[in-house]
């Protein structure tokens, strides 16, 4: 055993080895210090950093009159607010720090498939209308019968009742009309072009409501049976309603969820922004609409 530590004792062995096994780098051992070189990204520097960014994306998201809404929204409305970046930076940014919106689930859907289009290119050539139900802790189940154009995404009318009959059904309609052509008088609706699209509701298939779309001059186009698709951008709606209004407050009374609604759906039409629109909101988009329209036509 001596001889062979006399023989290892012996034997020359080189210094990286030496510095490899005990763990010391060649800097540490002659006292230099180690260069940390740090690569730069290609092209110019950003105005703002990650750190000031990430910043400003937490404000947004915590000042917003929305809640989950995805990362390209959220780009959006910095860069309105003139923070200039991109949107993968903002979407990288916000995976990092676990600020994404979750992912929604996906409806397969069912009955018979829709392969037409009900967008349309004009204001006012096509409306949905549908109902919701909602719950209250004082008064129970209540109803959200609403109207909307398929051109911008526009709530035109809305009403909340107790009681989900074709009386209530017919409000938002007659507030649509009254908003757009100026009263509710006798064929107001006549040769204008415009549709109305519903389900098949009770509410919709009942006399008196397809008397009142007959004294109005509106021409009626229902939807499939089953299939919610064809009258999708009413459905689409509600199903954003639920999110931002039903799923996360407790209404005490009917009148308690009146206020709320009718407070979302004010800040939905001016400020919530639509894919489709190119992410602008249905006011806005529609005023762009009229501006080019009127440009067109000088």
């Amino acid at each position: 055993m001596i001889g062979k530590y006399n023989e290892l004792k012996k034997k020359k062995f080189s210094k990286r080895l030496i510095l490899k096994i005990a763990g010391i780098s060649s800097a540490a051992w002659y006292g230099k210090p180690s260069l940390k070189i740090t690569k730069q990204k290609p092209g110019p520097k950003p105005k703002f950093s990650d750190e000031n960014l990430l910043i400003e994306l937490r404000a947004e998201i915590r000042n917003s009159k929305f809640h989950s809404e995805g990362y390209k929204k959220i780009h959006k409305r910095i860069k309105n607010r003139g923070i200039v970046c991109g949107h993968n930076r903002v979407h990288s940014i916000l995976a990092k720090h676990d600020l994404l919106a979750p992912e929604r689930f996906k409806h397969k859907g069912g009955g018979r498939k829709h392969d037409g289009t009900i967008i349309q290119e004009l204001p006012n050539k096509m409306w949905g209308t549908d109902g919701k139900q909602f719950y209250t802790q004082q008064d129970g189940w209540c109803w959200l019968f609403d109207l909307i154009d398929h051109c911008n995404d526009e709530l035109l009318g809305w009403h909340v009742a107790k009681i989900g009959d074709r009386f209530a059904a017919m409000e938002p309609l007659r507030q649509g009309v009254r908003k757009v052509f100026g009263n509710i008088d006798k064929n107001i609706c006549k040769d204008t072009g415009l549709f109305l699209r519903s389900d098949h509701g009770t509410q919709y298939m009942s006399k008196d409501f397809k008397n009142e779309l007959t004294f109005l001059g509106l021409v009626y186009s229902p939807a499939f049976v089953r299939s919610p698709e064809c009258n999708g951008v009413i459905e689409r709606f509600h199903r954003t309603i639920k999110e931002q209004v039903f799923d996360i407050n407790i209404f005490e009374t009917i009148e308690d969820a009146r206020v709320a609604i009718e407070t979302f759906i004010n800040e939905y039409n001016n400020d919530w922004l639509i894919h489709r629109l190119k992410l602008k909101s249905p006011v806005q988009f529609k005023l762009e609409l009229e501006e080019n329209q009127s440009l067109k036509s000088a």
